[in-house]
């Protein structure tokens, strides 16, 4: 064996290989990777195809508070008209769907790029505490619809006076 087989040889054997972050070490581990995956694509669906691989997709983000007094949701709608949005509340979901258009006809050859996204598009959320709904509002500003769900009593802490004998 000459000088450079031997060293070839030699570079080879001192490779270190890791072991992909990925790869589960056990049945349990392959079960929790598993479990943390299917959160993250609940959380953001579409995250994981990035910008270029869903160019007609909209799912405006929102952002869902509680307090004591009422749940509100908060979704991210710049460049929707305010008549292009219908907000809905049946069996303790509330709707949000609209539709997001370009503000003008494009003529073919004129865009050179374009990462904005448009069409139709539908939000749901799960409200799990009774909500008074001839007390529903909602709001649009700056290009955020608010809508604010206020809890029923029979969802709000009751504080019960503790009499002593």
């Amino acid at each position: 064996m000459d000088a450079s087989t031997q060293e070839q040889n030699t570079m080879i054997t001192n490779r270190t290989f890791r072991r992909n972050q990925t790869y589960p070490v056990s049945p349990l581990a392959t079960l929790f990777n598993l479990n943390q995956n299917l959160d993250q694509l609940l959380e953001s669906p579409f995250a994981a195809l990035g910008r270029e691989g869903l160019q007609t997709a909209f799912a405006p983000a929102l952002e869902v508070r509680e307090d004591a007094d009422a749940v509100s949701v908060a979704v991210e709608l710049p460049g929707v008209e305010r008549k292009d949005v219908s907000v809905t509340f049946h069996d303790g979901v509330l709707t949000i769907a609209g539709e997001r258009k370009p503000e003008r006809e494009v003529k073919p050859g004129e865009l050179l790029r374009s990462e904005r996204y448009y069409g139709r598009f539908k939000r749901q959320v799960g409200v799990s505490v009774p909500i008074e709904t001839a007390r529903l509002t909602a709001a649009y500003k700056d290009g955020v619809l608010t809508v604010s769900l206020p809890k029923s009593a029979l969802a709000k802490p009751q504080t019960i006076d503790i009499a002593v004998s």
